[in-house]
């Protein structure tokens, strides 16, 4: 970890979104007689979500589907896409896929079904009860497993001394499923579902919510490390949030003990692997994320068949890859020559 930090830059463009800012509703339809599809994602200023975009957009020319988009304003804005939803129903939509900012979606997601309209969810997998046709997303437990297998075959011997840098403090299934994957994968015990992690396990130093970006992950690693100064192994929730926690371990003069692991898979994260400011990332596909539930639409209104789920799991699931240039015995992944050809953003 002595290269020095390459600042990551966000996608800044949307394919022709509805709306500036916070959209709630979406564009009249441009390709008569195609079924209106709608895709409500969280945010514009995210490379994940413009790259589901983009891969959506050419699916659907593909699909013959007329796609139209609309988004909130960050991660958390339900407000947003429970009036995206209403919008899109209401305009007559066929389908509407989301990227769900939280459980209170729900009941606009049922009134979209009473309406005759197919749901899915992307990425984020809602609560139980939510009666969602499907969902097409990352393992984000088995993301967080790999990430942790990585780390403990890493450290070997080194006597672990574990922070992790989260989204929120709330229950967030993502961000639960990849802290407590990530923790499982390196052994340690997070039986408990309502716990991010075993508080009376040694080997974890802290922890600290950094709102998934650059900025919280600085913050939060600063918090951390004048706690502890002896932290040695740091997961973070995504890539961003590793690039300002790295800036942070850095500034302490600590980069010579940290290992910073993460996933996303994006473009400049699978770069900060290859230049050793992150040591391993779970690179994840929106791509085809976008392109698994456009294709679920065109099959379902030609023969009402609603997608199926993965063995043993209660959605579709698009795969995750291991990505680091310092493979582990019985590890398998890929190297940043292969990741910088898969990557998104």
């Amino acid at each position: 970890m002595h290269t020095k930090l390459r600042g990551i830059v966000a996608a800044a463009t949307l394919l022709g979104v509805a709306a500036a800012g916070l959209t709630g509703c979406a564009a009249s339809s441009a390709n008569a007689g195609e079924p209106l599809v709608g895709l409500v994602i969280k945010t514009q200023d995210n490379p994940f979500y413009v790259t589901m975009a983009e891969a959506a957009k050419e699916q659907a020319k593909k699909n013959r589907l007329d796609l139209q988009l609309a988004s909130g304003s960050g991660q958390s804005d339900v407000d947003s896409q429970i009036k995206a939803i209403e919008n899109f129903t209401a305009q007559g939509a066929k389908a509407i896929l989301v990227t769900p900012a939280g459980d209170d979606i729900i009941p606009a997601i049922k009134k979209a079904q009473q309406a005759g309209v197919l749901v899915f969810a992307l990425d984020s997998p809602l609560g139980e009860g939510s009666g969602i046709d499907g969902t097409f997303a990352t393992d984000n437990v088995q993301a967080g497993v790999l990430i942790g297998e990585w780390a403990a075959a890493y450290l070997g011997s080194e006597e672990a001394r574990i922070a992790t840098l989260d989204l929120s403090t709330d229950q967030i299934p993502v961000d639960v499923q990849r802290n407590q994957g990530f923790l499982e994968g390196f052994g340690v015990d997070v039986a408990d579902p309502d716990k991010m992690w075993d508080e009376t396990d040694t080997r974890l130093s802290g922890h600290e919510v950094t709102a998934a970006n650059e900025a919280g992950g600085r913050s939060g690693m600063e918090d951390l490390i004048q706690k502890d100064r002896g932290i040695n192994l740091v997961y973070t929730i995504n890539e961003p949030t590793a690039a300002g926690a790295y800036q942070a371990v850095v500034a302490a003069g600590l980069d010579d003990q940290v290992t910073l692991v993460s996933v996303d898979g994006g473009c400049p994260g699978v770069k900060n692997v290859k230049n050793g400011i992150i040591s391993a990332t779970a690179m994840q596909f929106p791509n085809k994320m976008a392109q698994d539930a456009l294709d679920a639409v065109k099959t379902y209104l030609e023969t009402g068949a609603k997608p199926e789920n993965s063995p043993g799991l209660d959605f579709t699931n698009t795969g995750v890859t291991l990505i680091t240039d310092t493979p582990q015995d019985g590890i398998e992944s890929e190297d940043t020559t292969w990741g910088l050809q898969e990557c998104w953003g």
